[in-house]
């Protein structure tokens, strides 16, 4: 990644007080630069369709193999924008193509007549996680790009995230796991299977710090990640846990609910 690039890209968003305020400056020498090394987008106008399209051909050409070995690289090295691939691999690995259909009231409870979409707009994309939108005007992928390099990603269920994730990581070559990334997984598998029944995810979190460099934040999207590539999975359903907190797919996982072998297994197997 092109360090002058990068440090463009991060000083549009950010600040030593955090978030910079609107409206950001997408022009100019630094910002053609940084688009010249591929970290910074003109703004996207894209329909729901053709970005499923893009992703389903993404997929012949980004293998399961290889989000797994961004992964595992990411845990030793702290290039934690390899990350979220994974989990983008993992939510799009059976999206077929489809006509965005609106799910305005197709969500009800029985029980008081409420009406709420889960996920996006899209009733198909609801069934595959994904928050969809039927049409997507001017879109900033470098906000998008921002988050996944500060803190692995955000918005990771994200229609346009899940396009320019794969898209991203389909660039990248010469990555390489070695003994200390495994180490490192199976010690956060380990963690993960010795957590107290009644725990949740902000325990997990707090029980993972010092096992592999990261932030509380970036260990936050870590553990989302793994929800989302099913491996920190619910083993039943909770309607109504969560409680006040910013997590989203990690949510309702429970110390009982340990990890899946299977999963685990499916992208990891080759390496434990």
């Amino acid at each position: 990644m092109d360090k002058k690039a990068k440090q463009i890209l991060m000083k549009t968003f950010w600040s030593s007080n955090g978030w910079k305020s609107r409206p950001y400056d997408f022009s100019g020498a630094d910002f053609e630069y940084a688009k010249s090394k591929g970290l910074m987008f003109d703004p996207l106008t894209i329909s729901h369709e053709e970005c499923i399209d893009r992703i389903i051909a993404l997929h012949e050409k980004v293998t399961k193999e290889q989000v797994a070995i961004a992964f595992l690289h990411s845990l030793s090295t702290r290039k934690v924008y390899l990350r979220s691939a994974l989990s983008s691999w993992s939510l799009t690995e059976h999206l077929t193509a489809h006509s965005f259909e609106s799910n305005a009231g197709k969500y009800t409870n029985p029980e008081n007549g409420t009406y709420f979409a889960m996920y996006g707009d899209c009733h198909k994309c609801d069934r595959y996680y994904i928050a969809g939108r039927e049409l997507y005007t001017d879109e900033d992928l470098n906000v998008l790009n921002f988050e996944r390099i500060k803190w692995g990603g955000i918005r990771l269920n994200y229609l346009p995230y899940l396009m320019l994730d794969l898209e991203l990581v389909s660039k990248e070559d010469n990555l390489t796991v070695q003994e200390e990334d495994v180490a490192i997984l199976r010690q956060v598998l380990a963690i993960i299977a010795s957590s107290e029944p009644t725990d949740a995810a902000r325990q997990l979190e707090k029980r993972l710090q010092g096992v592999f460099p990261s932030s509380k934040n970036e260990r936050d999207v870590f553990m989302e990640i793994l929800a989302s590539a099913g491996i920190l999975a619910p083993s039943k359903d909770r309607p109504g846990r969560g409680g006040k907190n910013d997590f989203f797919a990690v949510v309702n996982w429970r110390g009982e609910d340990s990890y899946s072998e299977q999963a685990v297994q499916n992208f990891f197997g080759p390496w434990l």
